[in-house]
């Protein structure tokens, strides 16, 4: 670990005093959600590191009815959120799934909650960037052809979650995204679990998440096929 006032930085490789500058630098102001078709609801702000290349930070940020009362606030009883998608990500890559590549992660305290026996935190995580990538979601509607022969990779890849037992709880065409060489990438793997469920059971959580997403946002017919082996 590293300390840069006032946060504190996680890493497996060495990263140097302006290395961590830079970083910082990133996390305070925080990013803006992205915009377009189901860009989800993090934080989230392009850097070229120097030494590293381009790369994103992502803070942790809520979603639903909480967002309107406590947006980046985190109460850490056990493990913090950034340190356990960073990891999460590693084993991924070890497995065969396409996310993005981990480089450090970083929070910052905020108080001490005596009462809860832990503490409030805001949190960020920084990856190399997948670079000229675009969602599926937005690729289904501009590139359609090209939407339809990513949906066989798409499907591989979720089967090493489900074979895995590992449930991407927000899995939609939003988080996946689509480079120009057409290689598919998992993306926002926060609250991701590794669940003791029966693979068949799994399989269909995905299917039906998945398909209720292309429902409700509207998105063209090509994305309902999807179907795990």
């Amino acid at each position: 670990m590293y300390y840069h006032h006032p946060y504190s930085i996680g890493a497996d490789i060495p990263l140097t005093e302006p290395q961590l500058q830079q970083m910082a630098a990133c996390f305070e102001p925080s990013g803006k959600p992205p915009e377009g078709i189901l860009g989800g609801r993090a934080a989230v702000l392009s850097v070229d590191l120097s030494g590293i290349g381009p790369g994103i930070v992502k803070q942790y940020t809520r979603g639903g009815l909480l967002r309107y009362i406590n947006r980046q606030t985190y109460v850490k009883l056990s493990r913090y959120r950034c340190e356990v998608e960073f990891f999460l990500l590693k084993y991924l890559a070890s497995i065969g799934v396409n996310a993005p590549e981990p480089v450090a992660f970083a929070y910052q305290l905020k108080y001490v909650v005596t009462y809860a026996g832990g503490f409030l935190y805001h949190a960020w995580i920084v990856t190399r960037e997948i670079e000229n990538a675009v969602t599926l979601a937005r690729l289904s509607i501009q590139e359609p052809d090209r939407a339809r022969a990513a949906m066989g990779d798409l499907t591989r890849q979720v089967g090493i979650l489900v074979d895995n037992t590992i449930h991407h709880v927000d899995l939609h065409p939003g988080n996946v995204l689509v480079d120009t060489h057409n290689r598919v990438f998992l993306i926002d793997f926060d609250k991701a679990r590794t669940v003791p469920q029966d693979r068949d059971q799994l399989r269909k959580e995905y299917i039906n998440r998945w398909r209720r997403a292309v429902v409700k946002h509207h998105l063209p017919e090509t994305l309902m096929d999807f179907f795990i082996h």
